[in-house]
């Protein structure tokens, strides 16, 4: 048997006074789907994807995604939650971002989107002109990160960037000025780094939008450390604290919920 399963995108509407059809679905609207659906099944790791194949059938359009088994079932249970609950609330910022996109669509375009897959017992998620998948609230600022991890990419023709992997996180890519890489003397790759960025995150969630994130400077990574001079600073700084009802929480409001 073949672990393969798909997606179904069915979208019903008009172009002015003509039914949508296979052959009134404008290119431009094909290319901004296509890139929602690969942020909606592979949210986090796009680069080591599975193959995700195409086709598109009559009625009004189809868009047919094919791809692993295991990620349709992910995809199922996602769609069945956001039907659930009517909101978008608790995704991560780029599934979200991805639903929002599709729900201006059905706004601007006044389509209909069906989205369902090929199990047996598939959920079924309904966007239209009339629903409202949006933030309820989506307030992002500035704020500092720093990334620690070992550096598994760098460069880029036309948008220079470093990519690091960080355990507990994975990979995140950082916008970085070709000057910056340029003048650096040695070869970092697949050795530790440290990288301060600055980027946008959630006020309401504390989630960080990976895809804002630019450099601002090299930091030396260095995995040791002293345990007893650690010990040490714990102990002093113990009185200070003595008030701190949560110290983690206190920690991640001081530190703007860095990495």
């Amino acid at each position: 048997m073949e672990n393969k399963a798909y997606i179904e995108i069915h979208i019903t509407g008009k172009k002015g006074q003509i039914l949508l059809t296979p052959e009134t679905y404008d290119i431009s609207e094909l290319k901004s789907l296509l890139e929602q659906i690969d942020k909606l099944i592979f949210a986090q790791d796009r680069k080591n994807r599975p193959i995700i194949s195409y086709e598109v059938k009559e009625g009004s359009v189809k868009h047919i995604f094919k791809t692993s088994l295991q990620a349709i079932i992910a995809f199922n249970a996602l769609i069945a939650e956001i039907e659930n609950k009517k909101s978008i609330d608790f995704l991560e910022h780029p599934t979200a971002k991805a639903i929002e996109m599709i729900q201006d669509s059905a706004f601007k375009q006044n389509y209909n989107f069906e989205i369902s897959t090929s199990l047996g017992n598939t959920a079924k998620l309904f966007i239209t002109p009339s629903t409202h998948y949006h933030h309820s609230k989506n307030e992002w600022v500035d704020a500092e990160f720093y990334f620690y991890g070992e550096v598994v990419d760098m460069g880029g023709k036309t948008r220079a960037n470093i990519h690091i992997h960080s355990p507990g996180i994975g990979t995140v890519t950082i916008d970085t000025p070709k000057e910056i890489l340029e003048k650096y003397e040695a070869n970092p790759l697949y050795k530790p780094l440290g990288v301060r960025t600055v980027g946008k995150q959630n006020l309401l969630t504390g989630e960080v939008d990976k895809t804002t994130l630019k450099f601002m400077d090299f930091i030396e990574h260095v995995p040791q450390y002293d345990e007893n001079y650690l010990q040490k600073l714990i102990k002093k700084a113990a009185k200070t604290w003595s008030d701190v009802k949560d110290p983690d929480l206190w920690l991640q409001e001081i530190r703007g919920g860095a990495y």
